[in-house]
């Protein structure tokens, strides 16, 4: 699989969200998309990325981006997290790994000498048009949250008004 890059049309996908609807790339054209991916629920990175998230979600909705968390746990995990830590973003649930698989995020990793396949942290911005215009990995996860919040405000900066 070719790795996507910035120019490219996001993967369409449809997956459930934890308050019981689908979410559908597809239907979000019109307005921008910040798709954030990470490992699992409850641990102490995703934690605090999720929780950087949730506290700018306000500020991602007022640029009118639609933003979702995405991890390969199931909607029952993703409840118990949100209502633990209080989250304000709404989190899909991708146990087939779809569209986990379909932006290229499901690679081989290594952890203290042992490797196994998992998801590498990675965030996309997705324009109005369906096409990305940036992707963020996260190669600190403190941060990460407001480097995607920067990223997204200098891509409107350059999108011409109509």
């Amino acid at each position: 699989m070719t790795e996507l890059q910035p120019g490219d049309i996001a993967p369409d996908f449809t997956l459930p969200l934890d308050d019981g609807t689908l979410f559908h790339l597809a239907a979000q054209r019109g307005h921008p998309v910040v798709l954030y991916f990470y490992p699992a629920d409850g641990t102490a990175g995703c934690t605090d990325e999720n929780r950087e998230f949730s506290e700018r979600a306000a500020q991602f909705a007022a640029l009118g981006a639609r933003l979702v968390g995405i991890s390969p746990d199931g909607i029952a995990k993703h409840l118990k997290f949100r209502a633990k830590y209080d989250l304000a973003v709404p989190l899909a649930a991708d146990p087939e790994h779809r569209a986990i698989t379909a932006f290229g995020l499901w690679q081989p990793k290594k952890l203290y000498g042992r490797e196994f396949m998992g998801l590498v942290r990675t965030s996309f911005i997705i324009a109005a048009d369906g096409t990305i215009v940036a992707i963020v990995r996260a190669t600190r996860i403190r941060g990460h949250a407001q480097s995607v919040l920067q990223a997204l405000q200098a891509h409107l900066r350059q999108v011409p008004l109509t």
